[in-house]
């Protein structure tokens, strides 16, 4: 998916928001890093994905701050959050008169845990008070893929919502799918990485792997060598989060399943749905 004019504004917004994380008391430099990246969003390539230009973005913030994994603390923080709620969760799905459809509508909300956007929603609110949003039609078709031995790749997305993954993942092991997940190769915004994966367990749980990305979605000419071929050879591809939806969105050509909250008018536009609806359906449908 093409970045656009409406883009614009949320990349400067992210900037802000990023430079004030990594160095909080430096106003001066601050300013530097935001002024620079105004002169850089002159020159933008609006042809590249949204999770592409943050790409860039982030880069530029790492460079002049010499910030590391800026949002290592809050992974953490939100990892630990959604663990302390995993037995009752775990619970709510298992007495369920759907498991699967209350594993994906729980996996969903967690996406909302996003630092790459502003996001008024409450995911806690919304996981004590959660309610049946999805196509019944839809979740009936992903099931009928999802046979006994299927190869299912989850892409995953951001820090907590791996938590919630968890109770999906197990829902399809249950019904004999042979899943791995994904994680992005580097640090990027709050986005899971491999050693996220590692301590809310989901390492124990399934084949883990990274795609290499250091983008905020899976963008596919930054994967690594071989990872393209493992997405082809998947049987079923599960996309969590805005982030991978902007980056296979018109590039995949194969079948994707794309699960997500609409977090911006744009992306409502794409999906029919509006802002804060979860999403879920494959990309022909949309």
């Amino acid at each position: 998916m093409k970045s656009s004019l409406d883009c614009l504004p949320c990349f400067m917004k992210l900037a802000i928001r990023s430079v004030r994380q990594a160095c909080p008391e430096d106003e001066n430099l601050q300013l530097a890093v935001v002024s620079a990246w105004c002169a850089k969003m002159a020159e933008l390539d609006l042809t590249l994905s949204p999770p592409a230009i943050v790409r860039e973005l982030s880069g530029l913030v790492c460079e002049m701050t010499g910030c590391g994994d800026l949002y290592a603390e809050d992974k953490d923080m939100t990892n630990q959050q959604i663990l302390s709620m995993l037995p009752d969760l775990q619970a709510l799905v298992e007495k369920s008169r759907s498991p699967m459809l209350t594993a994906l509508e729980l996996a969903i909300i967690g996406n909302f845990i996003d630092r790459g956007v502003e996001v008024a929603h409450d995911w806690r609110e919304e996981l004590q008070t959660m309610a049946e949003t999805l196509d019944p039609v839809t979740v009936q078709s992903f099931l009928d893929a999802a046979v006994p031995g299927a190869d299912v790749l989850i892409l995953g997305d951001n820090a907590g919502e791996i938590v919630l993954d968890t109770l999906l993942v197990r829902e399809l092991q249950s019904r004999d799918c042979n899943v791995t997940y994904v994680v992005r190769g580097t640090p990027v915004l709050n986005d899971a990485t491999l050693e996220d994966a590692e301590k809310v367990g989901m390492t124990e749980l399934c084949t883990v792997i990274d795609s290499g990305v250091d983008t905020p979605g899976t963008v596919l000419d930054r994967c690594r060598p071989g990872f393209l071929e493992r997405m082809e050879q998947a049987d079923v591809i599960l996309s969590k989060g805005q982030g991978n939806f902007e980056a296979l969105y018109e590039q995949w050509d194969g079948p994707v399943y794309f699960a997500f909250k609409v977090k911006c008018p744009k992306i409502a536009g794409h999906t029919g749905l509006d802002v804060g609806q979860s999403m879920f359906g494959t990309a022909p449908k949309l």
